[in-house]
């Protein structure tokens, strides 16, 4: 019922898909999506999503992140606009923390927002660097949610970042590429904040996505 109401807020009629979220308009692609419905849960309004998303405020632990995105069509070569993208990850202790006020998405922490490219494709990611789970050997990494006019909500592989000694042999070659390569390289600024270019690739790897 929550699911409903958020989307009867932002004036959008949706139902159900299995684990999607999906409009009467779209067609179904991808598979199985564990979470991807919390992308709606507080989303702004379509023309409230701006290019750059900020998830951490200031005063948040850790060490400051930005990450400059473009996405692009199949070929890899063409910048694709309007493409809303939910990002979230763990904050400097690897957890999922939600804020103390936190009403929405309070599953994914509170270092989570929106993003929608602008004409030339083009994202921006500020936030803090994640830590991976404590006590896991999972490497830190990004989440992100992929929303393409007309098709259902899916989920891309999540980004990596290669100085992470967590990150084995074994690990890339099981990576499923979904979205492409999104293992990325972070490079500490004057400013010690580390700065990172990052790639996506519409339906790369996604089932049943042509």
């Amino acid at each position: 019922m929550k699911i409903f109401l958020i989307f009867c807020s932002l004036g959008i009629s949706a139902v159900c898909y299995g684990q999607q979220v999906k409009q009467p308009t779209d067609r179904v692609i991808a598979d199985y999506c564990d979470g991807c419905e919390m992308m709606y849960e507080g989303i702004p309004s379509l023309e409230k999503i701006k290019s750059e998303a900020t998830l951490s405020l200031q005063g948040e632990p850790g060490k400051l992140m930005n990450i400059n995105g473009i996405v692009y069509k199949a070929d890899g070569k063409t910048p694709v606009k309007n493409i809303v993208l939910y990002i979230y990850h763990t904050d400097a202790n690897g957890i999922y923390a939600p804020a103390k006020d936190q009403v929405y998405g309070k599953r994914h922490g509170h270092l989570r927002g929106w993003a929608k490219t602008n004409d030339h494709g083009q994202f921006k990611i500020n936030s803090i660097r994640p830590a991976a789970y404590p006590r896991e050997n999972i490497p830190a990494h990004i989440h992100i949610f992929v929303k393409e006019p007309g098709k259902t909500l899916y989920y891309i592989d999540e980004i990596w970042f290669d100085d992470d000694p967590l990150i084995t042999s074994e690990l890339k070659s099981k990576a499923q590429q979904r979205g492409g390569n999104l293992l990325i390289q972070l490079k500490l600024d004057s400013k010690n904040t580390w700065k990172g270019d990052l790639a996506i690739i519409l339906g790369k790897n996604i089932p049943n996505y042509k």
